[in-house]
């Protein structure tokens, strides 16, 4: 009886063994990666993968941004950074009056070469860029802050930083964008009322 249980047990586990390397053989064989064109386009998904952006523009987010909320995002920042007036650097510069300023241009704080070759000065814009993605906005970079994805956080975040010293105005919020459906239906309906008009008789 022994004999026989043993038996089972050694095949049953050498069975499990052979199952095992199996899938891990074929996961390396039969490995699939989404391909760099595709075949056919799918409506509502981009080639990158990451889908449309559908959401507000940055001068509508900065409009209506929330500056206590901006300084709970900074909470992140606070581990590299000093925002007060006349505040030491830490890992990276003082941020103080940054908006607005040129790029790599804090005094007593070395910048990488990545940085301070970016030319122009932190606008709105560039600040939502380099919070966005620190290694895409200036490749070389020291930064190891991954980013903020999510474009409210990086707004209010930008209007914090501007009650910081530089106290620019913010942008007005975009104009919405009538939709082509409606431009359509309205061009129809003053269509048919120019053919109502026509066919009305004269007094």
């Amino acid at each position: 009886m022994d004999d026989r249980f043993n038996t089972f047990a050694g095949w049953a586990l050498f069975a499990g063994i052979i199952a095992l390397g199996g899938g891990i053989v074929s996961s390396k064989l039969f490995h699939t990666e989404r391909p760099e064109e595709m075949g056919y386009a799918i409506e509502g998904v981009e080639e990158g993968g990451e889908g449309a952006a559908n959401g507000p523009s940055l001068n509508t987010l900065l409009a209506s941004a929330d500056v206590a909320k901006g300084e709970k995002v900074f909470a992140k920042c606070a581990a590299c950074h000093t925002i007060n007036d006349g505040g030491a650097n830490g890992i990276g510069p003082n941020l103080h009056g940054v908006v607005g300023k040129p790029h790599g241009a804090h005094a007593g704080f070395v910048f990488t070469d990545a940085l301070k070759g970016v030319p122009g000065n932190w606008t709105f814009e560039a600040l939502d860029a380099w919070l966005k993605s620190p290694r895409e906005y200036a490749p070389g970079t020291k930064m190891t802050f991954a980013g903020l994805g999510k474009p409210e956080d990086r707004a209010n975040l930008i209007a914090y930083l501007n009650t910081q010293g530089s106290n620019l105005p913010l942008p007005t919020a975009d104009a919405p964008e009538a939709a082509e459906g409606d431009d359509a239906a309205n061009a129809t309906e003053a269509a048919d009322n120019a053919a109502v008009d026509e066919a009305a008789p004269a007094e």
